[in-house]
Parts: C-alpha cells; structure tokens; sequence
C-alpha cells in the first residue's frame, strides 16, 4: 500500500496531537488531584441544607445548641428565610400547594410594574371593570375617570384593589396575556408550585401557589426599588371625582398597626391577602441589624380573623433570635439554579411621556393615554366602595 504525501502530512499530525494530549495528561490528571485551597481558617460554619428537606411535610428545622424554640403557628404552610443570602431556616410544608388570595399581586407587581411607567394617565373604560369578581376587595377605580399609572399601583399595594388590577392587566396587553406572563415570570424565578388563573389572586379553579413560592416573589420584589417603595407605603390619596382625592390606608396591620394588630418594628411590606378559599394569607418581610428576614403564612387555622399577622410576628421575632444558632433548611435560590426556563412572553411597548413623581399630585403636564382592550365583559358590574373590611382581601 502507498502513502502519498498529504496523507503522510494527515498522519504526522495526528501523531503529534495525540503526542501533545499524552504530554498534556499527567499536568491535566495533576490539576484534578489537586485538594482544594482550604483558604484562611474560619470559625464555626454553617452546615449545607440536605437535598429535599423543604419537600418533606411538616415541620423543618436545624438548630444549634442554644437555638431559640419555634413558636406554635397554625398556619398550613409558612416560611422563615434570609432575604439576603436565601437561607430558609425553617419551614413547614413549604411546597404545599394552596390559593393564595391576594398575595399573587406580588407576582402580579414583578411581571406588570416594569412595562407600565407610574407617569401614564389612562381613562378608564367600562369593559375594563366589566370582570371583576363580586365581593372583591376595591379601591374605587370609576370608568371614564383618569388616573396616572402610580395611582393604581397605590391602590394595588394598599387597598389590594382588584379593580386597580385589572385596569392595569388591560394596559399591559389583557387579561389572558397578564396570567400567561405571570406564569411565565413565576417559573423564570423557580416558582414551581404556582399556578395563575386569575391575576388579582381571586379565587378560581386550579389557581395555587406556596409559602415557599411567596416568599420568592417577596424577595424579588424588595430587590426593585419600585416594588419595594409602593409595598412598604402605610398611606397614600386616591383620585376621586372632580378632582378631589380620598385618603386610603395599607390593609397589611403589621406595617400600620391598624384594627388592634401592633405594627411590627423595622417591617418593610409585603403583602396581605384573604379569600373564602384561601384563608388569611400573608408574606411580610422586616430588618433588623442589617438583615432582612421574609416570613410567609397561609391560612392559619386557630385565632381568628388577624391571627396571621400574630404567626408572622412570632416568626419574625424566632428567625431575629436564631441569627447564627440554626443551620438552613434550604434556599430560595437552589429552585432557579436547577431551572431552565424558555424566554418570557414580551409585552407590546407602551408610549410613554416622562415618568411623573410617585407622590399625590394631580396637576402634571404632557401625559400620555395609553390603552390595550383585553375583551368586553358580557356582564356589566357596578363598583362601589366598600365601607369597613371588605369581603376580600
């Protein structure tokens, strides 16, 4: 057999490559055995969460001698976690999946807030209202009256407006586009128990979250300034007619220490909520010493009407007094780190005028309308306020 001279060249230079990777081999084979770099010496660390502990039902906890001890919480499912390093460091049927009422807004907020500049006016019109559930809590959104984009968030965060909601779901492309996206944001985020039908968080049909889904939409919420700003607002004025404004109050007791309910100290939001089907809901976050600690509640079965702002203060007060004395249960960030998520539906762009202050004025120059139908409803409903605590929350 004859060789000729390229392939002689092809073959002398497979020779060398495999000469160069038998070369390479011991230096490669060196570098794996190498033992880590101990670094330098350090005290007492915290011991990694096991693999799946926040998966198993009851209650999860890891405590060190001296460990302060949990208090007894009713609720379902809940959560104490470290908004700063993700540490969850205890839990209680974390994953357990149950509806969440108005807490979803948190998800709702993440998804809308950052294609809807609070600077826009829009009149509002009547199809926009037409679907919002009866017995939904509101903040008096009135069709054909003009209200900035802040105006409505105000009454988000503090009312729980479920009229504001959808308002705000129909700018941003509709109804139907506002639930797809937020399911779409929620699995980008590592929420895999949350499942949205309804974006103001009203009752319906396969619509559920977790504590441990929650307390991932507080804690992406605090990190955007906007979101962090409106949910941590005791008080703000809502347009009226004829150009009057009306006070409205944060129903979230721990943040204004409303109905009997003692303000809780350094609380940051996040957000309340309560149906018939959900129970009262709760995700709640404080700082203390440079902390940040977040704590969910769902659905407490013993104590009444405000029990959940009690189970949320005694878990806060537990997860203050067990700095450095537990060792995390898991972490908030491990669902994202496994997760893989295809690209979140884009909303359409919305002409925008410069963003107008978050404060009550009402006298701003150059606005913009902006406005996406999502549908008329069928039926049509009157809105009114409602005086006292309304029905949902």
């Amino acid at each position: 057999m004859t060789i000729g001279f390229s392939s002689r060249l092809a073959l002398s230079g497979c020779a060398l490559c495999a000469l160069g990777l038998l070369a390479l081999a011991p230096a490669a084979a060196a570098v794996r055995t190498r033992p880590p770099d101990p670094g330098p010496a350090a005290g007492p660390r915290a011991v990694a969460p096991q693999p799946g502990l926040l998966y198993r039902s009851g209650t999860q906890v890891r405590p060190r001698p001296g460990a302060p001890g949990l208090p007894d919480v009713s609720g379902l499912s809940w959560v104490v976690a470290d908004a700063g390093s993700g540490d969850v460091l205890a839990a209680h049927d974390a994953h357990r999946r149950l509806p969440p009422a108005s807490t979803l807004k948190t998800l709702f907020a993440l998804t809308v807030l950052p294609v809807l500049p609070g600077g826009i006016r829009h009149e509002v019109r009547p199809e926009e209202l037409a679907r919002v559930g009866p017995g939904s809590s509101l903040v008096g959104v009135a069709e054909g009256r003009t209200y900035r984009v802040a105006d409505l968030w105000n009454g988000v965060f503090l009312n729980s407006g479920n009229d504001a909601v959808h308002v705000l779901a129909a700018l941003s492309g509709g109804w139907r586009e506002a639930a797809a996206r937020m399911q779409a944001k929620a699995r980008a985020l590592g929420a895999r128990d949350t499942e949205v039908r309804s974006p103001d968080g009203y009752d319906a049909p396969g619509q559920v979250s977790s504590a441990f889904d929650l307390t991932l939409f507080g804690r992406a919420g605090l990190r955007n300034p906007e979101f962090a700003r409106y949910c941590a607002r005791a008080a703000a004025l809502f347009p009226g007619g004829g150009g009057d404004v009306y006070p409205i109050e944060n129903t979230n007791r721990l943040l204004t220490g409303a109905d009997g309910v003692a303000a809780y100290p350094g609380l940051v939001g996040v957000k309340n909520g309560y149906t018939s089907g959900a129970g009262h809901t709760l995700v709640a976050a404080a700082r203390r010493d440079g902390r940040t600690l977040l704590v969910t509640v769902m659905n407490p079965q013993e104590g009444g009407a405000f029990a959940v702002y009690e189970e949320a203060r005694s878990l806060l007060d537990w997860g203050f007094a067990s700095a450095g004395r537990v060792d995390p249960v898991g972490s908030l960030d491990a669902p994202r780190a496994r997760s893989r998520p295809g690209p979140e539906p884009s909303a359409e762009p919305v002409a925008v005028a410069a963003p107008a202050e978050d404060g009550p004025g009402w006298a701003e120059t150059g606005a913009v309308t902006a406005a996406a139908g999502f549908g008329a409803g069928a039926v049509a409903l009157v809105l009114r306020r409602v005086a006292g605590r309304p029905g949902e929350e």
